[in-house]
């Protein structure tokens, strides 16, 4: 037996006054925001009535505290997956946007030469390797029920392009990936395939703060 469906739910917003690109970046907690948009996505699974027996998180703390709902409503401990974490990327610490952003200083444009790959992290093709891993193998490690994965928007649209067999190369301004929303995949005859998509916290994603995406 395998599990039914396969949950990838990205975090909630990051406490971050510096507006600062993140990614992997110790430290970078749910903002109180973040923290009801957690819930939201947890008591969407449960809404769902869907028999949720494994929780796995990505090990940075915003994944982790988003996890965290989930686990408590279904009553289980969190599990935590190096392949599922934030991209590596040269810009972490940095602003991207405004007068002061990352990208006007000619110093940082040989990390921009090639977007296709990209040239400044982790490449498309190995982040969408290693989350399609992790699917598998959460899909594969229980005898029934759902599994949860947490996890982040880069990693999570990746799998998306993926499954839909779209180029992974992307405009990242174009990502469906909001904060705490729920992307559903489960086996289809030979292979996964995306089954649903929902923003459950959409109502607090106006006033967000969602600059520290990878």
């Amino acid at each position: 037996m395998v599990a039914s469906q396969v949950h990838l739910v990205r975090h909630g917003e990051v406490f971050n006054p510096e507006r600062v690109l993140y990614g992997r970046l110790p430290n970078y907690r749910l903002s109180e925001r973040g923290v009801l948009m957690a819930a939201t996505a947890a008591d969407e699974l449960v809404e769902r009535g869907r028999a949720v027996v494994r929780v796995i998180a990505s090990p940075l703390q915003r994944a982790q505290e988003s996890a965290a709902p989930v686990a408590a409503a279904f009553g289980l401990l969190i599990d935590t997956d190096e392949r599922i974490i934030e991209p590596t990327n040269a810009f972490e610490g940095k602003r991207m946007r405004g007068p002061d952003g990352a990208l006007r200083d000619p110093r940082n444009w040989p990390a921009l030469i090639n977007p296709l790959k990209p040239s400044w992290g982790e490449p498309f093709r190995a982040v969408s390797a290693r989350m399609l891993a992790a699917i598998d193998d959460a899909w594969n490690s229980v005898d029934d029920g759902d599994v949860v994965l947490v996890s982040h928007q880069l990693p999570i649209w990746m799998v998306h392009r993926a499954l839909a067999h779209e180029r992974l190369a992307h405009d990242p301004r174009k990502r469906r990936c909001d904060l705490s929303s729920i992307t559903t995949v489960s086996w289809h005859g030979d292979h996964f395939a995306e089954t649903a998509y929902t923003s459950p916290a959409l109502a607090l994603l106006e006033p967000s703060n969602d600059v520290g995406a990878v």
